[in-house]
């Protein structure tokens, strides 16, 4: 590590500095503060080691200085017997620790590996969420239909405010990927996302599992228990099946979308949260509230931004690349090096409806790659229903789909993403397959916004 010794005594910083340069330590080292910020902002610093009390201003004023310069870099304070009481002080103002003079080397040994394995902490951490936001962003999403492209236009938009956000759809399009694309593309990205299933818990235990509850508050609570949202406090909770939460509970989660407090359950000690939420449903929530099963200023506050999740069948230039990503993903876990579509499968399940819609195509490839035995993916591959399924014509397809000119567009893109397909996305070969220029091509993949 790289460590700035601070302190006017001259033997004092001999000793720390001898002894930590045999510990393979990159050594700064300054008499005074003023020094001390000087060599702390032209290098780069982990660890300052820092007197409390020095002539010229003290410990304390270095460590101010140190956390609004690199509030990342750790301040261990120095003190004599007499300034124990400062240094408390400093840790109160964000200090790592302090050490008592005379220096006992092996406890500032043990400090410094401590604050070593927790910045590799920090940075596996740092790199953990680097990961899960990608994984979890937009550009992540595999998609290149128009519908999808106005779905996540929305998403991106409101993922910069702090509206509560209601996504609509049927089970299986991915509702909860974009709840999570929502989340690490704002400002709370940093921190916690956290995911409940409300059609899965009964009354008593949902309401236990968003606010907790209190040591006592029902047969088998032998403890104090946090809820979800105290767990995801400046972040976001995402509330999946939302219309299937109870009437009681509907009121306590309204009054957290209102005032952003609640009480566990069996408590009286009112908690205050920052938690964004993204709810979801595949039910007719004015249905329900015309029964009187959903509260109507709860549908309001949740549907600040609603986004529509149109099913898979009415996207269906999306199933072709979704196809390709889940195959390349699932041969790669099965360490499956060479694998493909057959073109009787690939047609099979381009016509196909996938009912689950997205979960339900990635369900059948994961099958298909496990059952698969040669290089190619074949009709047997597949699942009953899907070989068995009845297929519409082009002309039935129209009469209850869409006009001429999009389903003429439609035919273009299949016939173009499949040539694709066939020569590994070589775009020249896939021209020449196609009649058409590169040039040609090119221009229609810009037009249909395929990268």
């Amino acid at each position: 590590m790289n460590i700035l010794i601070v302190d006017d005594e001259a033997s004092q910083r001999t000793v720390l500095s001898g002894y930590l340069k045999k510990k393979r330590h990159t050594l700064y080292e300054a008499d005074n503060v003023a020094r001390g910020v000087d060599l702390f902002t032209k290098n780069p610093v982990d660890v300052v080691l820092t007197d409390f009390q020095m002539p010229n201003g003290t410990g304390l004023d270095l460590l101010k200085t140190v956390r609004s310069l690199q509030p990342q870099t750790d301040v261990i304070m120095m003190t004599a017997f007499g300034t124990i009481e400062g240094a408390v002080t400093a840790i109160r103002e964000g200090a790592f620790d302090y050490l008592t003079k005379p220096i006992n080397l092996d406890e500032l040994d043990i400090l410094l590996q401590r604050i070593e394995e927790l910045h590799q902490l920090k940075s596996e951490n740092k790199i953990l969420r680097e990961e899960l936001a990608e994984k979890y962003s937009f550009a992540g999403i595999v998609s290149q239909s128009g519908a999808m492209e106005q779905v996540l236009n929305v998403a991106a938009r409101v993922a910069q405010s702090s509206a509560s956000v209601l996504i609509r759809g049927e089970s299986g399009t991915g509702k909860e990927l974009i709840a999570k694309a929502i989340h690490f593309a704002s400002d709370r990205k940093a921190k916690t996302f956290l995911a409940v299933n409300c059609a899965a818990l009964n009354e008593n235990l949902l309401e236990s599992e968003l606010f907790g509850h209190e040591k006592g508050a029902f047969t088998g609570a032998d403890k104090q228990r946090r809820g979800r949202f105290e767990m995801a406090n400046g972040g976001t909770i995402f509330l999946d099946e939302i219309g299937e939460i109870p009437p009681a509970t509907q009121v306590k989660l309204l009054r957290v979308l209102q005032e952003q407090q609640f009480e566990r359950v069996g408590g009286s000690e009112t908690i205050r949260v920052d938690v964004r939420i993204v709810a979801a449903t595949n039910k007719d929530l004015e249905s329900a509230i015309a029964q009187g099963t959903f509260r109507e200023d709860l549908f309001y506050r949740l549907n600040v931004v609603t986004i529509e999740l149109p099913p898979l069948r009415k996207r269906r230039e999306d199933i072709g690349p979704l196809l390709e990503h889940y195959m390349n993903r699932f041969a790669k876990e099965n360490k499956r090096k060479k694998l493909s579509f057959s073109k009787e499968a690939w047609d099979l399940l381009l016509r196909y409806d996938f009912p689950g819609n997205v979960r339900e195509l990635e369900n059948i490839v994961q099958r298909a790659v496990i059952m698969s035995r040669g290089e190619h993916i074949t009709t047997q591959d597949l699942p009953l229903v899907v070989r068995s399924a009845p297929m519409e014509s082009s002309i039935t397809a129209m009469a209850h789909d869409q006009s001429m000119p999009n389903q003429v567009e439609k035919l273009e893109k299949d016939l173009t993403f499949e040539a694709l397909r066939i020569h590994a996305n070589n775009q020249s070969k896939a021209a020449k397959h196609l009649g058409l220029s590169e040039r040609n091509l090119r221009y229609r993949l810009k037009k249909w916004g395929v990268k």
